[in-house]
């Protein structure tokens, strides 16, 4: 386990500016056995209720800050299967608490043993024809299986893990992304500044423009000029694969992920010019707040001399990250990456974004041999990780020492319960509410990476990859049976 260090926490970031650097210290001891519980006992409660196991804050929950990421349903990418709208019955699951109370670190590996078990179920036909895999015990770091765990594979949204793990290490949870509204010394042209915040909404542009209008007001100003800055992103605003339904143009200025019908996740049609539309949106709402705005919006970055007069900054990055895992949100993942590479200070475009954190995991000292992070969502086929670096990475998340990475087990959808794996896991099924695990899913490629308890009370970090498959249909059960397997195990 690592010591305990003074970790770096980030204020929200003016896009105008670089961001802010304090010394937080991360406090609050966990033993692994509390880890195991928040990544597993999730939502075996009443229909209604908040995920057990999180949010966490800087070591400490947060008891129902929000509600479940589970009933958040902004984002993400069609993983084949259609999801309920409305919550269903909580289905009741195995107790797992009894079984904390074993002491994992003298217990037996039974390595054999669980290669008896997954041997049969990774030979599934439907998993096409190339499987990788790699299952460790996250309190001492031991490989307890391995198919392959460190042969490049394309991971489709599971590469989720490595992008949202890189954002928390170098930013922290608590850290806030900033749109902001600057007006020119001489009080003519008010520039929206993108921060490259994906989830901002017509309600926060609303709230914006009724601060900049006051200070108009201050300054006798009844008209402007608008503007929109979009410097803080650089390189190709589309994705490899746009356009697309399942990710909009990336730029630092959108307004609901570039939507344009009232839908808040999944595939939807995205607009073409997602910052002018944001600009026109702001433009209206400031007319409603009394200022008139002369000619439309045209994209210019602020005066170096231009004063800050409306700020909306965005969730927290923990809640960002548990969105971004628990709905596959490519639009959000995509915007952590370039906020991870603008804070390590390289240029927020895919390639900046690359560089940023593949160097971000290599401080967290993980293999990333062999991995290439083409993108922050997965959504590209030139993407490759290992099941090994995967693992490795949840077994980051789990360490007590590290609590700020704690999100990417709290954001990691529930089995039967929440986000991609809310319908793939019928209500009776072995592994329903023990299973907690990233999906991801392109053509021909399934892949699913977790957490899950054994009987013994471990804390199993798994990443199974398989490429080659005819039907999803069938890959995703197979998959989801490997998972299973391993809450079975270990008895």
């Amino acid at each position: 386990m690592a010591e305990q260090v003074e970790e770096p926490s980030m204020r929200p970031s003016d896009p105008r500016g670089g961001p802010k650097i304090l010394t937080k210290k991360r406090n609050g001891a966990y033993t692994w056995q509390v880890i195991a519980g928040s990544a597993t006992l999730g939502l075996v409660v009443a229909t209604g209720a908040v995920l057990a196991a999180g949010p966490w804050d800087n070591g400490q929950r947060k008891a129902e800050r929000q509600l479940a990421v589970a009933a958040d349903r902004t984002g993400g990418a069609h993983h084949g299967r259609t999801t309920p709208d409305g919550p269903r019955p909580a289905p009741s699951a195995p107790a797992v608490l009894p079984a904390l109370g074993t002491t994992t670190q003298d217990a037996p590996q039974d390595a054999a043993g669980l290669r008896d078990v997954l041997a049969p179920l990774i030979g599934a036909p439907g998993l096409g024809d190339k499987v990788a895999a790699s299952v460790i015990d996250t309190a001492t770091g031991e490989q307890l299986y391995g198919k392959g765990a460190t042969a490049p594979m394309t991971p489709a949204s599971t590469i989720k893990i490595a992008t949202t793990t890189a954002a928390l290490s170098v930013l922290g949870p608590d850290h806030r992304i900033a749109t902001t509204a600057a007006l020119s010394p001489d009080s003519r042209t008010l520039t929206l500044v993108g921060g490259g915040d994906p989830t901002l909404s017509k309600a926060a542009l609303r709230s914006m423009a009724d601060q900049a209008a006051e200070a108009l007001r201050e300054d006798d100003r009844a008209s402007v000029r608008l503007t929109y800055d979009l410097s803080r992103y650089t390189g190709p605003v589309l994705h490899p694969i746009s356009p697309n339904e399942n990710i909009a143009p990336v730029t630092a200025l959108m307004v609901n992920e570039g939507r344009v019908n009232d839908t808040d996740r999944g595939p939807a049609k995205r607009t073409d010019d997602p910052a002018g539309d944001a600009a026109r949106t702001f433009a209206a709402a400031l007319k409603k707040a009394g200022v008139k705005v002369t000619g439309a919006p045209r994209e210019a970055r602020a005066a170096d001399e231009a004063r800050t007069v409306a700020t909306h900054r965005s969730a927290p990055l923990d809640a960002l990250v548990e969105r971004t895992l628990t709905n596959s949100d490519n639009d959000i993942a995509e915007a952590l990456a370039r906020q991870t590479a603008i804070a390590k200070g390289e240029s927020a475009s895919f390639a900046g974004a690359r560089r940023a954190v593949a160097n971000e995991l290599k401080k967290l000292k993980v293999p990333v041999g062999g991995a290439h992070f083409a993108d922050g969502s997965g959504l590209d086929r030139k993407d490759r990780v290992t099941p090994a670096l995967l693992t490795a990475l949840l077994a980051r998340a789990a360490d007590p020492e590290r609590p700020g990475l704690r999100p990417v087990l709290t954001g990691l959808p529930i089995a039967g319960f929440s986000g991609t794996l809310g319908g793939r896991y019928a209500p009776d099924a072995e592994g329903t509410g023990l299973i907690r695990a990233k999906t991801g899913t392109l053509f021909g490629v399934n892949s699913l990476a977790g957490t899950v308890v054994d009987r013994q009370g471990r804390l199993l970090a798994f990443a199974f990859l398989a490429s080659g498959s005819i039907d999803a249909g069938e890959a995703e059960p197979a998959l989801d049976a490997l998972a299973t397997a391993l809450a079975g195990t270990g008895g």
